[in-house]
């Protein structure tokens, strides 16, 4: 199961998109608004455990939408996501309430660590599980039971990918999208040199589950 969702507020759509796919990726559940009215709207039904906000949105400051939900008691986590890096533009985004504050352009590893960051201050579990395998997003690991599995970070993408889609086939050009996301080649051989590699480390644990291929297709967690 997807343990943590981020809903991301942003009325770039291109932006929007690649945040909510990369953020998917990684293993988050998510979702998406464009205004900070479709914010307040959705907020209680959506529930999500983190909120991206942009600051300049077209219908609201986000430091407003962000004061409106600490009005109602919600203390959501907060990240803010702007163009702007003036010290009074911080200093406000904090006033408000907000947790944190990342400039645009970032780099997305960093966004993500600092999602991670705020997510474990809010106590909130960010662990992605198919039945006794478990994985660790901020120690970048496997657990079969109390046992570690140690992961390189390319594995756990590729395990990850895989936990979140548990009973499903995961088509070979996704696996190397979500393995290798900033558009490196990668050979067929690549895919399948990580895969047996993640089958050798589960292997001792006979409770884990195994990945199955469906051949000229991809993999399945089973």
């Amino acid at each position: 199961m997807l343990a943590a969702k981020i809903m991301v507020v942003e009325d770039d759509l291109d932006l929007r998109g690649v945040l909510l796919r990369g953020l998917h990726e990684e293993g988050f559940e998510t979702a998406g608004a464009q205004t900070g009215k479709e914010l307040l709207e959705r907020f209680e039904h959506e529930a999500p455990d983190l909120l991206i906000v942009d600051i300049g949105l077209p219908d609201a400051d986000g430091r407003d939408v962000c004061q409106a939900l600490r009005a109602q008691g919600i203390q959501t986590p907060v990240l803010f996501l702007t163009a702007r890096d003036a010290l009074t533009d911080r200093v406000t985004g904090f006033a408000a309430g907000g947790d944190d504050y990342v400039t645009k352009p970032f780099a997305f590893a960093e966004l993500v660590a600092r999602l991670h960051a705020l997510l474990r201050r809010a106590g909130t579990d960010v662990t992605v599980s198919s039945g006794s395998l478990r994985l660790d997003p901020v120690a970048h690991a496997a657990f079969v039971g109390d046992a570690k599995v140690a992961l390189t970070p390319t594995e756990f993408r590729l395990l990850a990918k895989l936990v979140s889609s548990t009973a499903e086939t995961v088509r070979r050009r996704d696996l190397v999208r979500t393995a290798w996301p900033h558009g490196a080649y990668v050979r067929d051989n690549t895919l399948d040199a990580y895969v047996a590699r993640l089958r050798r480390k589960l292997a001792p644990f006979p409770e884990a589950p195994k990945i199955g291929t469906v051949h000229g297709v991809g993999y399945v967690l089973e």
